[in-house]
């Protein structure tokens, strides 16, 4: 598999650069392409190179903003035409190409993103437009929740999502979400489960910040239909890891009389590399069946010696009375890029319905 930057490839760019020419005769492919690769393209990884094919592309484009919108239309019917697949991570620019020339001139913006992002996603680009024109963004993006394609319609979820990932914040909406919730509102029964998944993504955002709301809306849209109930479990997940008691409650996820026993770490010394491995038992002691929504939490050790807790889900599901059920788990403690490990003393514990069993020492070795 190769890297995520070796998409801007030589092959990339001299399909691209003959599908613009093929409908802007002025735009020179050779100096286009000589441009591209300067000196130290090579050393660029994914996201230099992207930013540095805006910048590339916008000296060979009219200098006009509403003009350039218009060849990028037609390019991008080109590259259609030319079987360049929707969504092709690599025309990310064409987004970027607007974020970074459009900024002042909104009118021809927002028509752009409702075409540009039909043919790949702008929820990056709308960013700093929402932060610049906030009411009058906003207002827009409800717009295009009810627009007729999909990908305008997630536009607006995604775009709006206050803690989106790789992107920058958006203090107001993390402050106070309220002006978007008509987007969510209208999204709510989209027929795409794209779009569905955006939305729960928007209110798991919104949970970290404001759980009030979610909880508010969980409660509105209980019922409403399966697809919907769907939205709401995704978009409180952060809720239920943290063992919201209302969200526990709003699921009927009560841990009385749910036992846990012969919990146990087979592994209480771990390499870095290896994996921790536990079980235990769990039985329904109610009279009648009790979902059970079953997670584990990591407590790490971090760099100065305290503890940072991490929890894992295991299952979800239906536990008939006085059903014994013994489970076991293996937690990798493999060397991986977004994590960083350190010996010394770690903790583990079990989470039944949201409340936390006794703590289990372990340690973590080289």
């Amino acid at each position: 598999m190769g890297l995520i930057k070796d998409i801007y490839s030589v092959s990339f760019y001299e399909n691209f650069s003959q599908a613009v020419a093929e409908v802007y005769p002025a735009f020179n492919k050779q100096k286009f392409i000589e441009a591209i690769f300067d000196g130290n393209f090579a050393q660029k990884e994914w996201k230099e190179r992207m930013k540095h094919t805006t910048v590339v592309f916008h000296q060979f484009m009219p200098q006009n903003f509403p003009e350039a919108v218009a060849l990028i239309d037609k390019i991008i019917n080109n590259l259609r035409k030319n079987n360049f697949a929707d969504s092709n991570l690599a025309f990310i620019f064409f987004a970027d190409y607007i974020e970074m020339y459009g900024l002042d001139d909104f009118e021809t913006s927002k028509k752009a993103f409702v075409s540009v992002t039909q043919f790949i996603s702008c929820e990056f680009a709308v960013r700093p437009f929402i932060l610049k024109y906030k009411e009058q963004m906003i207002d827009e993006m409800i717009k295009w929740s009810l627009h007729e394609n999909h990908h305008v319609r997630r536009l607006a979820s995604e775009g709006s999502r206050p803690r989106l990932p790789w992107a920058m914040a958006i203090p107001f909406l993390k402050k106070d979400p309220s002006s978007i919730l008509l987007i969510l509102e209208n999204l709510k029964n989209d027929p795409s489960e794209y779009v569905r998944r955006s939305v729960a993504n928007n209110l798991n955002d919104i949970a970290k910040d404001n759980p009030q709301i979610v909880l508010e809306i969980a409660c509105k849209w209980k019922g409403h239909s399966k697809e919907t109930d769907g939205i709401i479990k995704h978009g409180s997940r952060t809720l239920l890891k943290q063992g919201h008691p209302e969200i526990l409650s709003h699921y009927g996820l009560e841990s009385s009389n749910i036992e846990l026993s012969s919990f146990e770490i087979k592994t209480p010394t771990v390499k870095i590399g290896d994996y921790l491995q536990f079980q235990f038992h769990l039985n329904n002691k109610n009279e009648e069946p009790k979902t059970v929504r079953l997670e584990y939490a990591v407590h790490y050790k971090k760099a100065k010696g305290h503890l940072a807790k991490k929890v894992f889900k295991i299952s979800e599901k239906m536990y008939h009375p006085n059903q014994l059920i013994k489970i076991e788990r293996n937690q990798s403690f493999k060397l991986i890029t977004t994590r960083v490990f350190y010996t010394g003393i770690h903790q583990l514990s079990i989470i039944i319905n949201g409340t936390e069993s006794e703590v289990l020492e372990f340690e973590l070795t080289n």
